[in-house]
């Protein structure tokens, strides 16, 4: 039987951008005022992709909470973009290094240069996740096009493992044929520079995944309020923030969270529920193991 020819579905950002064909002609300022307005285009781009994300949010939190890990799978643009945010949430969050792992089409080396043809490799997207995903994690995969094989090559292998996996992409004709638990069509259009997804699209992936990230880690107790109560002080700029953090969310003197940090041997979250709770220490530190971290459900315990 002969098969059908595979029907290839343009992505928007490959098509000719009408408002932008005569961007060579002008001046600097005019160059930059129609790049910030095509730039304008892409939040309200995202904010029409909400219920996927939420969708995508929620199976990354159910993976953590179920030991499991959060996987970025990407090339070029995509793949950086995902090590960044990956690498950004140690410090922010103070969570494990191996909570959220980016993988990047031809590795390393592709950070900094292009490798030929690593986007193409679809074995070698499989192999990724084969080599360091299980069944309980959570696989994302970025792909302006939606159909870039080392990423689609990623999500199949992670579909076979029995992982929660979704799709970032800027082509809405890939939709229904994505091999994605959820797709995360976020639509900016044709490029100001054709083809060039560093510009809307790149910036609508990096709308998503810090979104979704941030989300991730609000669910998961990694934030009190809106305050970075998990990061991590490694020189003396976040030491102050930690202090003036603590501050805010008690209104309590400089002398007394200075106090309170030190006897809680600089954890945050222990001086913040000491603070707010009246416990001690000790008690303190208790009540937020037994919640996860989760500093209001460790006030709730102690009421």
């Amino acid at each position: 039987m002969n098969r059908r020819p595979e029907v290839r579905v343009e992505s928007p950002t490959e098509r000719i951008n009408a408002g932008t064909t005569d961007i060579d002609l002008l001046s600097t300022q005019d160059i930059l005022r129609v790049l910030n307005s095509e730039d304008r285009l892409v939040p309200e781009a995202v904010g029409h992709a909400l219920p996927e994300l939420a969708r995508a949010v929620d199976l990354a939190v159910a993976s953590l909470r179920a030991g499991g890990r959060v996987h970025y799978v990407g090339a070029g643009t995509s793949g950086r973009l995902a090590v960044l945010d990956a690498a950004e949430l140690v410090p922010t969050f103070n969570v494990p290094p191996d909570w959220f792992v980016a993988h990047q089409a031809g590795g390393a080396e592709a950070f900094r240069h292009a490798v030929e043809d690593a986007e193409d490799d679809t074995a070698s997207g499989a192999a990724s996740i084969e080599a360091q995903a299980g069944g309980s994690d959570f696989v994302l995969g970025l792909s302006a096009s939606g159909r870039t094989p080392f990423v689609l090559g990623a999500l199949g292998a992670a579909r076979r493992l029995g992982a929660a996996t979704a799709l970032v992409s800027a082509n809405p004709g890939v939709a229904s044929s994505a091999p994605a638990d959820v797709v995360i069509t976020v639509d900016t259009g044709p490029e100001p520079v054709t083809g060039s997804t560093r510009m809307k699209a790149g910036t609508a992936q990096k709308l998503v995944l810090t979104s979704l990230s941030t989300a991730t880690m609000i669910r998961l107790g990694r934030t009190y309020s809106n305050l970075m109560v998990s990061m991590v002080a490694t020189n003396a700029k976040l030491r102050g923030r930690t202090l003036s953090i603590l501050q805010e969310a008690t209104g309590a003197s400089e002398r007394d969270c200075q106090r309170a940090l030190a006897e809680a041997g600089g954890e945050l979250k222990v001086a913040l529920v000491h603070l707010l709770s009246g416990a001690d220490v000790e008690r303190a530190s208790a009540a937020l193991d037994r919640a996860d971290g989760h500093v209001r459900e460790a006030l709730r315990s102690l009421e």
